[in-house]
Parts: structure tokens; C-alpha cells; sequence
């Protein structure tokens, strides 16, 4: 089985204040540190982290390289990652001492994406692989028609959150993932998602898998967060990879609300995605 995640890659730049700034408030920083993330590549790093194959399907721009390196580095196949005529996207993340953040992505080369390069990178696809989608890319649509053609499982993490892209991608999608406020803003636009399975995650609250009429919940792992960046990148990445190797939707659930719990409890997004050992270790010893 594979994993396909057609997705953003930036360089993040990591601000630790005092706590998140006021309209018109100028802070000092405490800290900075510069890592690999965007939700694609945090997906991707994620999933790879637990055991799955992963396929990146992205873009950088001539400044990009160690981006590429980097998700290398920590297993993702890097072939379709294309590299423009546009800078590298970044993020300016700033994080509070109690671990919330505030953050302003320039999207860049995650804009550039091509559907005959799409196309070619899921050529070999089929039943039994997954695609993985965000809202920080081009051409998820076509994507994910593609995939679902081809009888992918389509997990379509709906963030950073607009109504337009949701309803393109909704037809060909198996999975929707959503937090607590984009949910909200869903069901008051939409009402529902269709045919479409959905998981919507609430930090310390846990998370709740919507299927056929049935809901299946988690709770959270209680844990003293550091930073919250990514963890619902690390929730869903740990998800799909779950599911590709056959865990039911509990204990899918399970093993994603772990891996998210241990990547809050570091710094960073990438490179705070947990090993699926250390997942594992969680889960054995929190089970009743």
C-alpha cells in the first residue's frame, strides 16, 4: 500500500513570545528556530514516522532543496516534488508558553502545482492506496477526482478552511478532517458532508469519527503541551497511515490521538512528529 499526499512543503520560522500579540502590539521574541513544515509535508513526515510508504506529490522553488532533503530524511519519497519558478513557501509561526500559536504563511511554490504532474505521480495508484489533500496547495480537485477514479481512499484535511475548495473536492472524498472550529463552520454552511466519513479533532477534547450514522470518539492523551503547531497534521498523517495498514477506525483513532499527544510535548512541526515505536510505547502503557 502507498500513501500519496499531494501537499504544501514551507520553511517554517518559529517565534517563542511571551504570549500571542495584539492587533497593533509589537513583541520581542524569546527564541527563534527555522524547521521543514507546511501540512503536506507534516502529514507526510507524520505518516511516513508511522510505518507508511509515503509518496510526496509538491513544489519548491530554487531555494528548496534542503526541504527536500529533509523530508528524504525522514523516509518520504521525493521524485514528484517539482521545483518553480517561485520562492519556497514559508510560515512565520509564533508560540505562547502555553503552547498556542498564531501563524502567516506565504504560499509560494505550494501554488504551482501541475495536473499532468499530478497525473504521472499516481499513475501507478490503485485500490488499497490512499491520497492525502489540504487546502495549501493547487489543484486538489483534479487530484482527488483522479485518485477516486482510480479507487483511492481520498482523506481531504479541509484547512486552512474555505467553503469553495470543500465543495470542488466533497464529490470524489472518503474522508474529511476538520477541527472543532472548522466543523462549525461547515455544518453552518453545508450541513453535512455528503457520503463523505468525517473526523473532527478538539485539541484537549479528544477527537469523534462520524460514519454511516454512527460516531466513534477518542479522547485526548493527557499531556503538558509546548507547542500545538501541527498536531492536527501529526493526527491525520498518523491516521492514514493507521488505516493503510488495516487498523480499524478505533484504533486508528487511538493511534493518532497518541502521536498527536507526543508531538505537542515538542517543539516544532516535522521534526517533532513521534516514531511509531514511541507511539506503540504510549498506547501499551495508557490501555485499561
Amino acid at each position: 500500500m502507498t500513501l500519496y499526499c499531494l501537499g504544501s512543503i514551507n520553511a517554517d520560522h518559529v517565534y517563542a513570545v511571551p504570549h500571542l500579540p495584539a492587533p497593533g502590539e509589537t513583541l520581542a521574541a524569546t527564541g527563534l528556530t527555522r524547521g521543514l513544515g507546511g501540512k503536506g509535508a507534516n502529514q507526510s513526515v507524520a505518516a511516513a514516522r508511522a510505518g507508511a510508504r509515503v509518496v510526496h506529490i509538491g513544489a519548491v522553488g530554487a531555494d528548496g532543496g534542503w526541504a527536500v532533503q529533509r523530508l528524504a530524511g525522514f523516509g518520504v519519497e521525493t521524485d514528484h516534488i517539482a521545483t518553480c519558478d517561485a520562492p519556497t513557501g514559508h510560515a512565520i509561526i509564533n508560540v505562547a508558553p502555553d503552547g498556542e500559536n498564531a501563524i502567516v504563511i506565504l504560499p509560494g511554490a505550494n501554488i504551482c502545482q501541475d495536473p499532468d504532474r499530478i497525473a504521472a505521480a499516481l499513475a501507478g495508484a490503485g485500490p488499497g492506496d490512499t491520497l492525502l489533500l489540504q487546502n495549501e496547495t493547487s489543484h486538489q480537485a483534479e487530484a482527488a477526482a483522479l485518485a477516486s477514479a482510480r479507487g483511492l481512499r481520498v482523506i481531504y484535511s479541509a484547512a486552512p478552511f474555505a467553503l469553495d475548495a470543500l465543495r470542488a473536492v466533497l464529490p470524489h472524498v472518503s474522508l474529511v478532517a476538520l477541527n472543532a472550529v472548522e466543523a462549525a463552520q461547515m455544518r453552518a454552511a453545508l450541513g453535512s458532508v455528503g457520503g463523505a466519513e468525517l473526523v473532527v479533532t478538539d485539541g484537549a477534547r479528544g477527537a469523534v469519527w462520524h460514519h454511516g450514522g454512527q460516531s466513534l470518539s477518542v479522547a485526548a492523551f493527557p499531556v503538558v503541551p509546548v507547542d500545538t503547531t501541527g498536531a492536527g497534521d501529526c493526527f491525520i498523517g498518523s491516521l492514514a497511515a493507521a488505516l493503510d495498514r488495516g487498523l480499524s477506525r478505533q484504533d486508528a483513532l487511538r493511534y493518532a490521538a497518541a502521536a498527536a499527544a507526543l508531538q505537542v510535548t515538542r517543539p516544532g512541526t516535522a521534526d517533532a512528529m513521534p516514531s511509531r515505536a514511541q507511539v506503540e510505547a504510549l498506547l501499551a502503557g495508557s490501555l485499561p
